[in-house]
């Protein structure tokens, strides 16, 4: 059996409006190489664009990797390391409080992308200077700028 690599994926969302244009971005390393991703939609959230990122991330791995997935979202970093995500595709995707959880498509896919690597999830705090993650939020806008301009 070969080791595992050892990825790092710096992800961030953007949306202009909530809900409106979005951008997502992401950066693989992987012994320090990198690889920049990013993508969008012309009507999102800022919400859906985090989750895509990840997801966009780990889609770009071609094997099971042992993955450190590094977010400013909360919502994301908590959907994973408190296994809200997996409570709510448990319970048919209905939360504790007995609402509908919403990106159920997104949370969905994130866990089947997730199933396949061994993973870790960081909370980093955005916009406070952390290079990478300034790096995805500038291309995160770019690309919400982008899905804004298609619209017109």
């Amino acid at each position: 059996m070969s080791k595992l690599k050892n990825v790092e994926i710096y992800t961030d969302g953007s949306c202009s409006g909530n809900p409106g244009p979005g951008g997502w971005a992401a950066i693989l390393r992987y012994m320090g190489r990198e690889l920049e991703i990013s993508g969008g939609e012309a009507l999102t959230t800022n919400n859906r664009m985090e989750l895509t990122a990840v997801i966009q991330g780990l889609k770009a791995l071609k094997d099971k990797c042992r993955v450190t997935v590094y977010t400013d979202s909360q919502y994301v970093a908590n959907g994973i390391n408190k296994n809200w995500a997996t409570k709510w595709r448990d319970n048919g995707w209905i939360k504790s409080d007995k609402k509908p959880a919403l990106n159920a498509d997104l949370w969905d896919e994130l866990l089947n992308e997730l199933s396949v690597h061994e993973y870790k999830f960081e909370w980093v705090n955005g916009h406070s200077g952390h290079p990478e993650n300034e790096r995805c939020d500038t291309m995160a806008v770019q690309q919400s700028k982008i899905y804004a301009q298609s619209k017109l």
